[in-house]
């Protein structure tokens, strides 16, 4: 038994009791021989003739759920893991996208035919831990330790589109050549059309695999690139052609110092999928407007205002992958003060306090720090971002690193102060919390004050 997985040993002597084989597929089994863990197993089930009696079988463990019933599939939770159990099948193209499949369920298939379907040679390597042994019909444990990505059957794999952007994870997670002919099928898959053929949130989920689990997300964006599927993420196709100015980008074009700011961040994750993502995104689209704003000024490569730009830019990349606007929101104030860290080092407070109504300063700085520490040097290469932990211990101090400071002044204490609400109201709070932001009072009693004396001016 794989020893990992021995606290499984009485669902599976349990399951041989009843005649039914299993054997362990895919990533559980990839990651054990890559000397991980996996909390998701999946298990093929051999000799059942009735899946149907899989929930009575199942009864002493749990409650099986039956969701992927028409595909051979039921999920089932038992200490502490997610267990996919399946029928062995067949599946054959039948319509557009990665659903458009025919499925087809065997009792008495073989192994060996039924990981046919499967899209990775190292996704195709079953156990059994009846006999204990490693069940490898097309060498994916070679592959593995080449560290060599390469399809089952170039037949079969085209027929997903999914798996296109599933070898770009792939190649990123586990730090992967793709093999030649991998390359070809997938070029051609896209210049076919593949991407288009997918809906967005299963785009979404393959970069948020690639942006949360790779090291160096670099590796999968670059075979992306090497596909031909950058037209499809556009303007990530222009970068590659957009120069920077060699005083402070030696590292030369856009998609360089991109993907060079990319594997900063990621070595900066917290852990925190939301806000991991979130600042994912932000490095991905930072300037993604330099390359409609970059101009020679002076003799020099410049972009001015492209952080401005980018925010529609952004806007618009985003709405094509994902539906998720809480995301979107986040993301696109981090594009527009992607700069702001370096310029604000040691400025007054009122300016951080500015800054911290418009962004959130907590995600702004590692952002930043991506952008600074992802490129090449002229010398020796930093190992701080002075500016960023300067600014991080200031807003600190300012009680501001993940949002603006409340409002000392209300709507009520203008009642209070005997007015009538009006359409003036909103000139008048809004003319307070500047002279909040630019410190002229700090308590409730200060902004009272000033409020009496304003009113007198401004009434």
């Amino acid at each position: 038994m794989i020893q990992r997985y021995q606290i499984l040993t009485p669902l599976i002597q349990h399951l041989s009791h009843h005649g039914i084989t299993p054997i362990f597929v895919g990533g559980c089994v990839r990651d054990h021989l890559l000397g991980k863990e996996s909390l998701d197993i999946d298990i093929e089930l051999y000799g059942i003739n009735d899946s149907t009696s899989l929930p009575n079988i199942l009864k002493p463990f749990g409650k099986i759920n039956e969701v992927g019933k028409s595909f051979g599939v039921y999920k089932f939770h038992h200490k502490g893991y997610s267990i996919d159990l399946s029928l062995p099948r067949t599946e054959n193209k039948s319509g557009r996208g990665h659903k458009g499949f025919e499925v087809q369920t065997y009792s008495d298939l073989d192994f060996v035919t039924a990981s046919v379907r499967r899209d990775f040679t190292i996704n195709a390597i079953g156990y059994n831990p009846l006999t204990q042994t490693l069940l490898d019909p097309h060498n994916g444990t070679s592959d593995l330790h080449a560290k060599r990505l390469r399809c089952v059957d170039p037949c079969t794999f085209v027929q997903d589109p999914l798996r296109v952007l599933r070898a770009v994870q792939f190649v990123a997670r586990f730090e992967l050549t793709c093999d030649p002919e991998l390359l070809t099928l997938c070029a051609q898959m896209i210049e076919k059309g593949a991407l288009e053929e997918l809906p967005k949130e299963r785009i979404f989920e393959e970069l948020k695999k690639l942006f949360l689990l790779a090291s160096k997300p670099s590796i999968g964006m670059e075979l992306l690139r090497q596909m031909g599927g950058l037209p499809f993420f556009t303007p990530l196709d222009l970068y590659e052609n957009t120069p920077q100015d060699p005083a402070s980008h030696p590292e030369g074009n856009v998609w360089i110092h991109t993907l060079m700011a990319l594997d900063v961040m990621a070595s900066l994750r917290t852990g925190d999928p939301k806000r991991d993502l979130t600042r994912m995104f932000a490095v991905l689209l930072h300037d993604c407007a330099k390359p409609i704003t970059t101009i020679i000024e002076n003799g020099k490569l410049n972009a001015p205002r492209h952080a401005q730009m980018g925010v529609e830019i952004g806007r618009v990349f985003l709405e094509k992958i994902t539906d998720e606007h809480a995301l979107r929101e986040e993301v696109l104030p981090l594009i527009r003060y992607h700069g702001a860290v370096r310029k604000l080092h040691h400025a007054p407070a009122s300016e951080i306090l500015r800054l911290s109504t418009h962004v959130c300063i907590e995600d702004l700085i590692p952002v930043s720090q991506a952008d600074f520490l992802g490129r090449e040097f002229n010398g020796t290469a930093p190992t701080h971002f002075h500016a960023g932990e300067w600014l991080y211990s200031e807003a600190s101090r300012l009680g501001v690193l993940s949002a603006g400071p409340e409002p000392l002044i209300m709507g009520r204490d203008l009642i209070d102060m005997g007015l009538t609400p009006n359409e003036r109201f909103k000139e008048i709070l809004h003319r307070s919390y500047e002279a909040q932001l630019d410190q002229q009072f700090f308590t409730k009693e200060e902004a009272i004050a000033w409020l009496k004396t304003y009113l007198v001016i401004a009434l």
